[in-house]
Parts: structure tokens; sequence; C-alpha cells
């Protein structure tokens, strides 16, 4: 009944296309190589909103599921290759797409014997943040706050639990910070974030990709093997070729199951600008009489 309630509510967001439905739309059109008014582009969106708002059902949800219901509604592949990174005590980074569940992947890598901290990103109002953090507290998960005065300290508390020999997990499609990694994705440049990449490259510990989509009533959840660094080159040149590996596997990820790809904002560079020239002030013709003295 949830699900069908949420869903109901997908296909009205679909058909209002806020800004959120059209830039995901915008997206998707990428991930098809085709033009975002493509009819394919906005069937494809409706699928997506629906999955988007399978995710929120799901969150609401969570909270009273067992370590059951976390198994029975899973399938994981490659557990024992992260179990294999663990063994070796240097730490892990898992780096996940925003593509179907991710608080479920996280639910089941604690309830598989794997505490690990993560990151979130501070929310207004500050109550829907708390509870964010309260939630995800819950399901087992270490939680630190990131915002534009966090990023240096939350970096290091990340580098100490790695070189700890623990796991860290992190969201790595998206940069939040405008100081990302520039790479290609799906044949244009987007912005990915270099965290995930810089955290291995600093403390040595394995950077694994997973990736997890929806097939019918369960969720997929595939750990991919880790992404090597390279042996030569600078810090920065190692950290922007991992990143770039990374984006590869997500880009595989997405292109097999575009439909779970929960992206309602804007990740390419071209759209980016788009967003900063339309945030810029108009500059007035001179002679207008609008202009302000310095």
């Amino acid at each position: 009944m949830a699900r069908a309630g949420f869903r109901r509510a997908a296909d009205v967001a679909w058909r209002r296309r806020g800004r959120g439905v059209v830039q995901l739309e915008r997206n998707l059109a990428r991930v098809l190589g085709v033009a975002p008014d493509t009819p394919a582009v906005r069937e494809l969106s409706r699928d997506a909103m629906r999955s988007y708002l399978r995710y929120w059902s799901e969150v609401f949800r969570m909270p009273s599921w067992d370590a059951d219901e976390v198994l029975r509604r899973i399938r994981v592949e490659g557990e024992e290759g992260l179990r294999a990174e663990l063994d070796l005590g240097v730490g892990v980074v898992l780096a996940l797409p925003h593509c179907a569940n991710w608080d479920h992947a996280g639910a089941w890598v604690v309830g598989a014997g794997m505490p690990f901290t993560t990151v979130a990103e501070r929310l207004n109002p500050p109550q829907l943040y708390d509870a964010f953090v309260s939630y995800r507290q819950n399901l087992g998960m270490e939680v630190l706050p990131l915002d534009k005065t966090s990023g240096v300290e939350v970096f290091a508390t990340l580098a100490r639990r790695l070189r700890d020999g623990k796991l860290v997990a992190l969201v790595a499609d998206r940069d939040l910070t405008e100081s990302g990694i520039e790479v290609e994705f799906f044949g244009h440049t987007a912005r990915m974030p270099g965290g995930p990449a810089a955290l291995s490259v600093s403390t040595g510990a394995g950077l694994v990709p997973v990736t997890q989509w929806y097939d019918g009533d369960v969720m997929h959840l595939r750990i991919h093997p880790k992404i090597h660094q390279p042996t030569h080159g600078r810090r920065p040149e190692r950290v922007a070729a991992m990143t770039q590996s990374l984006a590869g596997v997500f880009e595989a990820a997405i292109r097999a199951h575009p439909a779970d790809w929960h992206m309602l904002q804007r990740l390419w560079v071209d759209d980016l600008r788009l967003r900063h020239h339309a945030a810029s002030p108009r500059r007035q013709p001179a002679g207008s009489g609008r202009e302000r003295s310095a």
C-alpha cells in the first residue's frame, strides 16, 4: 500500500514536470545519447520518478525492518572481494552512485558485520538534517556532517578511520563542493567528487565501487573489484585518474539500469555553467538609469 501511494505521488510530480523532473530528463537524455525532448526520455523519466519515490517509501519504512527483512529484500554480488580487502587491514572506501536505495545498501553492510563511517550534507531546515542523521545512525552508520566549513575536518576523520583498517562509504556521483574532478561521463564533461580517490591515495585504502538497482521486489547490490592506484604521476594526477575510472564503472551501471539513477540535479559542466549564468546579476546598459554607484 505504501509503495502504491508513493507511485501515485511520483506520477503526479512527473506530470507537473517541475524543475527537478526537467533536469532529470536532461540527465537521462545524455545517458541515452538523444535530445531531451525525445519521447523515450519522457517515458524513462516517469520510470525514474517511480524508482526515486520508491526509495523514499523505503526510507520511511526501513526503521521497522529487522535484519531478516533487510536480507530478504537484497541480492549481493562480490561480498567475498570486499571482505578480502578489509582483511588487508588498510581500510576500504566504498563509492556508490545515487541509484536505487543506497541506504538499504548501507543497512546490509552494517548487518553483514562491517560497520562504516559516512557523511551527510547539511540540509535546511536543521530538523530535517537531524532526522536524516538519526535515521542513518539507527541503521548502524557513523555519520559526519558535511558543509563548506567542515570539509578538511571530515576528510581527516575519514582518513583516521581508514588508517585504523575500517570502512568508509560515500555516495560519489555528484560534487557538493564546487571543487570536484572533471571526468568524461557519457561522452560529456561532468564534475564528480575527488574525495573517495583522494582518501585512497592518502591512506592506501582500497577504492571499491558499488552499484545497485531494483529488480521487482528486491534490490541488487554489486560490489566491484577495487580500482588500483596508478604507480606514476603526482598525487592530483592519480586522484583524477582513479576518479575517471570510478566514473566509468558508474556509467556502465547507469547505462544498464537508467531508471534507477536518481539524479535530479545538475552534474555536467555545461549545465553547471548555465546555472551560474542564470544566477549572475544581469548587466544593465549604460544610461538606463539603474546603475549603482560604488
